[in-house]
Formats: C-alpha cells, structure tokens, sequence
C-alpha cells in the first residue's frame, strides 16, 4: 500500500495573478510555482504539498528567513506543533472559521520529509498566522 500524505491549504479559492510560471529542481524535490501556488513532491517518499493561497509566494520571496537558518529539527517540532492544534480546529467548524481551517493535514512526525517540505510549511503557517490573526501556537514571528 502506498504511503501517501497529501497536504492541500486551500483558503481563498481561485486566484488570479500573473506570476509567470517557474519549475525548479533539486535533487529528489522537484518544487513548481504557478499562480501563487507551490507545489513539493518527492516520488521516492510519494508525497505532495500544494499549498495554494494568494500572497504567500511573494510573502516566502520577500519576508521569510532564509534557507538554513532554522534546522530540520526546530522545523518538524514547531509543525508538529501547529498541524496539531491546526487539525484540532477542523473538527471544530462551529468555533473556528471552517474557511480558514478546511481540510486536515496528515503530517506523520515518523517521516522524514526533509528540509523543504518542513521548510515551507512551516513558513506557511508564520504566513498564515499573522496574515489571518490567527495563533496556533505559542508565540508566532512577526515578519
């Protein structure tokens, strides 16, 4: 049976831009950029993350911490920390907004995922916090 995790943030249906497309490749990730959409995949793990959500692009370009400034391992533990309590707020559609929290994430804390998928989810949800007020957990950076 494969094993698959599919992470879709989907939180302000379709956009519109006119970002051009872009590809990139690094070793086994191939990441893709369209429309304010990233997409990570890594077929050798068979598993995907499109996050799509107007702004968040530009937001990683312009106000993220680079690459490498945090480990894997600080990364993991903070989304682990936010997925979980982002999952708990699913199964509560009549106390948190269900069209900011609308699908879960499987996110297995025994798989490693390497350093860009936990790199960009876990700047998704620093983005995702402070541009919808919002607080997972602790407290969040400001950027």
């Amino acid at each position: 049976m494969k094993q698959s995790v599919y992470i879709l943030l989907i939180i302000l249906g379709i956009l519109i831009s006119c970002h051009t497309s872009k590809s990139v490749t690094k070793a086994n990730h191939s990441s893709t950029t369209t429309n304010d959409t990233i997409r990570i995949a890594n077929d050798s793990l068979e598993y995907e993350v499109i996050i799509i959500d107007n702004g968040f692009n530009v937001w990683l370009n312009s106000q993220a911490l680079p690459r490498g400034f945090h480990s894997q391992q600080f990364l993991e533990n903070k989304n682990r920390l936010y997925i979980n309590e982002w999952n708990n707020r699913v199964l509560q559609p009549r106390r948190y907004n269900p069209n900011l929290y609308e699908m879960r994430i499987d996110y297995d804390p025994m798989i490693n995922y390497g350093y860009e998928v936990n790199y960009l989810i876990y700047n998704y949800m620093i983005y995702f916090q402070n541009t919808y007020k919002q607080r997972l957990f602790g407290n969040v950076p400001l950027r």
